[in-house]
């Protein structure tokens, strides 16, 4: 067993966002991708895909996401599903920080503004 702190994660800054890599390969995780992400206020990220299916699990705050054309609003607790190589936004609406873990499998790949990227926060 691997033990990966939040506290020794690397934080990797994108605009608004915050990615703070958990369990994924380059911290002991042979299959999962798991980071630690927070949002800004009024940060809204571009629209990208993704090649895996990917989990917003929201711990606190206020986001919107909008997966394949429909906008969700979850609350702290609640977790948005979003299938493989579907358009995905994700924005803060609220005045604080939202702070949110992220799911997916090794290997994902990113696909924005034309270009397929490796995200760093998930190697």
């Amino acid at each position: 067993m691997t033990l990966a702190t939040l506290s020794e994660a690397p934080a990797i800054v994108n605009g608004g966002f915050v990615f703070r890599p958990l369990a994924v390969p380059s911290r002991g995780s042979s299959e999962l991708a798991i980071w630690s992400l927070d949002v800004a206020p009024g940060a809204r990220s571009d629209p990208h895909t993704v090649s895996r299916e990917e989990v917003f699990l929201l711990r606190s705050g206020r986001i919107s996401v909008e997966v394949g054309g429909e906008v969700h609003e979850p609350a702290p607790g609640d977790a948005v599903i979003v299938p493989p190589d579907t358009h995905l936004r994700l924005s803060n609406l609220g005045t604080e920080p939202a702070l949110l873990t992220v799911c997916t499998s090794k290997g994902m790949l990113g696909s924005l503004n034309g270009q397929t990227i490796a995200p760093p926060w998930a190697q």
